[in-house]
């Protein structure tokens, strides 16, 4: 039998009667640690105790000693009743009791629970938290696999010394602004020793105080830095009663381009490695999905969570080589892999399928040079890029017989076969069609940049210049790029 008592946040008025009567009426008590205030009062009681101090000098890490402490205890409990006792609450913030209980129900040992006051009742009552509002309690360890919510207060405990206390600034900096005013707690609870007072988060770690009574309280702060949840709820504002007109009159379709465009002025930003603009742009794309995302919720057929759970459960079904037992050894498998669970996944049967499921809103360029590719896969190609070069010719020239008609749907066919053929040589020779044509879109305006500021400078205006003396300026410009 193991009876598991807590030793309150550090007074002595904090013991309870039961943790008290536990101690004296047991020849074999331990103590996790003897670096606790009330342990110079438990000993004057005449309470003798083993602690288990030595394990921190042993282990490598908190876990290993957490872990260690239970099992040692598991095995005494085997053959005599104990008491192990912990600083606080057995049950708050005690992950050497966690691993005790278990390792108990696992070796059916018997084991009682004594409650006691905890360093989270000393701080609600310094701080005045009423917990009914919200609060969360942390690991300074286990920052890392937390998420931190501004809409409640926030305990985190355990901040032991400076680098910790390092540690925890760093990952609330990518929450929390850093004046955010928090609350430095120490020995919270104890008379004489106590100390709260508030400070911007920056300062965390250059207190002097800290310690192991070290906590820190965030309390909750909507007007903190913004997150996807503001986003939703600024969203929800616009298209409200008393929001915008036109924000409230638009539909999945209305705003179907803006998505698109937005994300091309993203891949500027991307493509002109401009770190502040692709923040900007970014978040107009990342504001055009919540805004569909909630159009989704005021129709009842999906919301932003169902958009994230989509994605979520595609990207570990796609990636069974990381989630799962499958191997990948180099890129070339990973994308053949992709392929295949999407076919599979978006039941695309036939290459007919899969030519269809190219999406038509892609740029024209890249959906043909998709389209190809997938058609090549089954030997649907030509041999050579002399053979896709022919074929341009041959387009050319069945444009040439068709250009000066009246057959408008013909000329129409005619110009998308002579380019549908031109993509084919790009994609032979390596070449993304997309970037060769925008390439040349570029080009196209630096030189006739270079063609009106040299007519400028001869005191020339463009519309009364002749063919002939752009096309001189436009070679003189070609020669520049030499």
């Amino acid at each position: 039998m193991i009876k598991i008592v807590g030793l309150g946040p550090g007074s002595e008025l904090s013991l309870t009667v039961g943790t008290i009567n536990a101690l004296k009426n047991c020849e074999d008590v331990y103590f996790r640690t003897k670096i606790h205030p009330t342990v110079d009062y438990i000993e004057k009681q005449g309470i003798k105790f083993e602690t288990y101090d030595f394990e921190y000098e042993t282990k490598q890490d908190f876990d290993s000693v957490y872990m260690s402490i239970a099992e040692d205890l598991v095995e005494k409990a085997k053959e005599k009743d104990i008491v192990y006792a912990v600083p606080g609450h057995p049950l708050v913030a005690e992950k050497s009791v966690v691993n005790l209980i278990s390792l108990c129900e696992k070796e059916h040992i018997k084991y009682e629970i004594l409650p006691a006051v905890s360093f989270i009742d000393a701080i609600m009552e310094s701080l005045k938290i009423d917990p009914v509002e919200g609060l969360k309690v942390i690991d300074a360890f286990d920052m890392k696999n937390q998420i931190m919510d501004k809409r409640i207060g926030t305990i985190i405990t355990q901040v032991y010394n400076q680098f910790i206390a390092s540690e925890v600034k760093l990952s609330l900096l990518d929450y929390y602004n850093d004046e955010t005013e928090i609350y430095f707690i120490r020995a919270a609870g104890i008379p004489g020793l106590e100390s709260i007072r508030k400070i911007p988060l920056y300062e965390l770690d250059r207190q002097e105080d800290i310690d192991y009574l070290t906590s820190v309280y965030i309390p909750k702060n909507l007007d903190n830095k913004k997150d996807i949840y503001d986003l939703v709820d600024l969203v929800e504002i616009l298209r409200g009663e008393n929001g915008c007109p036109w924000d409230r009159e638009q539909t999945h379709k209305s705003v179907r381009n803006a998505l698109i465009e937005e994300s091309y002025e993203a891949a500027d930003a991307i493509d002109n490695e401009d770190d502040d603009a692709m923040v900007e742009e970014l978040g107009d794309v990342l504001f055009q999905v919540i805004f569909h995302a909630v159009i989704g919720h005021e129709d009842a057929y999906f919301d932003l969570s169902d958009i994230i759970d989509g994605v979520y459960n595609k990207m570990v079904y796609r990636h069974p080589h990381v989630f799962g037992d499958d191997k990948a050894k180099d890129t070339e498998e990973v994308l053949d892999k992709w392929n295949k669970l999407k076919k599979k996944e978006k039941s695309l049967n036939t290459v007919t399928d899969e030519l269809k499921a190219v999406a038509k809103a892609l740029p024209g360029l890249t959906r043909a040079q998709k389209i190809q590719k997938k058609a090549s896969k089954v030997g649907f190609d030509w041999d050579n890029v002399f053979g896709a070069m022919s074929k341009v010719e041959e387009e050319l020239n069945e444009l040439k017989e068709v250009y000066n008609g009246s057959n408008k749907a013909r000329i129409l066919d005619e110009v998308g076969d002579l380019i549908f053929a031109c993509v084919n040589v790009s994609r032979f020779l390596g070449v993304d069609s997309e970037d060769a044509v925008n390439n040349t879109c570029e080009k196209f305006i630096k030189r006739f940049q270079f063609i009106e500021e040299k007519a400028t400078e001869k005191g020339m205006k463009l519309e009364n210049m002749s063919l002939e003396q752009m096309d001189e300026l436009w070679e003189s410009a070609k020669l520049t790029e030499k």
